[in-house]
């Protein structure tokens, strides 16, 4: 049963910061070090000094330095509670990156959900997590004792019967509106009505989530409250976490692919990689300029036609040295991935990271957990500029994960490898 309650919003104060475009952020794990320094600009209450901040030019320890900035901004009104408790609907208008005549509009509601383990079948988590980011989080919340950001939930509604209750409630002037550095707009209301709070919390109850973004933060906070339960048992509050709760049927849901880049190997050979993967794939070489500008486009619709067949990857290691990998029809997965199930065996994640980087490329799957030898890149032209100027030795690009996958093995917990999902747009940092 899923439980999930109005709350106080913490919030930045209107009288002290007029402008909210100074101090939201994107969340902390897709804030570049470029990023974090404009943020840091932009206002001296960026919401960047608590979520990822800098070490102090003497040193010190930035988590208890972000607990300790935390604490004053409370002290001088910066953030102040709200009055009553409440649900905060949550709409994101976008342009689907590369497409910027296609806009679409995500709906979702900002409330607090009771932690429950993954064996308790209510929340399912997608993907694997890895070991640095909890850690990180872990000393963060231990310090400041505060929920910074969203975890990012999907529910079933096929009727949208929660969403059409809230977006009547969230007809006026937003309470809270930005419009990010990808040009999206968010927009962000107060429902407070006991009576459409009450019809929501029940509405909820019987439905099954599962994490769309935040798994190392929700697996954060089931640490932090085993901690907390130890030492001190009658505090309730690390028992619950922030989310926002988006309808999976939703037109405006997107997942993007997250491409990936193999680098620090002590010998990469492209040559043998092709042989390799050759009993598995159909091999299709790529004619590129060395451009990409140019080559990311033609490489994007390569993969977008022959995605539409099977799972089809990219290799790119230069202009000379690229190619489209399509699975072969008669590909024995059973004997080339016995560690999947069937339900993923002939998911693009799955055959990259069973076959080609774990079986071709020997990385093995600790490797792939510290990030050893393999980085993750959301905008397919970047990863090609990586391999280009000689950071990374190739790069495999893409097709996006289909929603229907990500639920349906997230419901029978069967986790896909790390990084299979990027949704846009992210949630932003610091609005409740």
């Amino acid at each position: 049963m899923a439980e999930i309650y109005p709350f106080r919003a913490l919030h930045y104060n209107s009288a002290v910061v007029p402008d909210l475009q100074n101090v939201i952020t994107q969340p902390y794990d897709k804030i570049s070090p470029e990023m974090q320094d404009r943020y840091y600009a932009a206002s001296p209450y960026n919401f960047v000094r608590l979520i990822l901040r800098k070490p102090a030019p003497r040193g010190g320890n930035i988590y208890r330095e972000a607990a300790g900035e935390f604490r004053n901004w409370i002290e001088q009104n910066v953030l102040i509670s709200d009055p009553e408790p409440a649900i905060y609907p949550y709409v994101q208008e976008y342009a689907v990156p590369g497409q910027p005549s296609v806009r679409k509009r995500r709906e979702g509601f900002v409330a607090l959900l009771r932690l429950e383990e993954y064996s308790a079948g209510v929340v399912h988590r997608h993907e694997e997590t890895l070991s640095g980011p909890k850690a990180d989080r872990l000393e963060l919340l231990k310090a400041t004792r505060c929920n910074f950001g969203q975890i990012f939930m999907l529910y079933s509604d096929p009727k949208g019967e929660i969403e059409s209750l809230l977006r009547a409630e969230s007809q006026g002037r937003p309470w809270q509106q930005v419009i990010d550095e990808y040009a999206s707009t968010h927009s962000m209301w107060r429902v407070s009505d006991s009576r459409i709070v009450e019809q929501v919390i029940e509405s909820m109850r019987p439905r099954k989530l599962v994490i769309a973004d935040g798994h190392h933060r929700y697996e954060t906070s089931l640490a932090y409250r085993r901690l907390r339960n130890q030492e001190a048992p009658e505090d309730d509050r690390a028992n619950y976490i922030m989310a926002t709760f988006v309808r999976l049927e939703s037109d405006g849901l997107l997942i993007l692919p997250t491409h990936r880049v193999v680098h620090s190997l002590a010998k990469f050979d492209w040559d043998k990689l092709l042989s390799q993967a050759a009993p598995f794939f159909e091999i299709r070489k790529l004619e590129c300029s060395g451009s990409a500008a140019k080559d990311a486009p033609m490489i994007r619709e390569e993969l977008e036609r022959l995605g539409r067949e099977r799972p089809t990857l990219a290799a790119y290691a230069g202009p000379e040295r690229a190619a489209l990998l399509s699975l072969r029809r008669d590909a024995d997965l059973a004997d080339a991935l016995p560690d999947f199930p069937e339900s993923l065996r002939r998911l693009d994640v799955v055959v990259l990271h069973g076959i080609v980087i774990e079986r071709v490329m020997s990385i093995d799957r600790q490797a792939v957990r510290e990030q050893k030898h393999l980085g993750y890149v959301r905008e397919l032209d970047r990863a090609v500029e990586e391999v280009n100027a000689g950071q990374a030795q190739v790069a495999f690009l893409m097709n996006p994960t289909p929603i229907q996958a990500v639920c349906e093995n997230a419901y029978a917990g069967l986790p896909l490898p790390q990084k299979s999902t990027d949704f846009f747009p992210k949630l932003l940092s610091g609005f409740t």
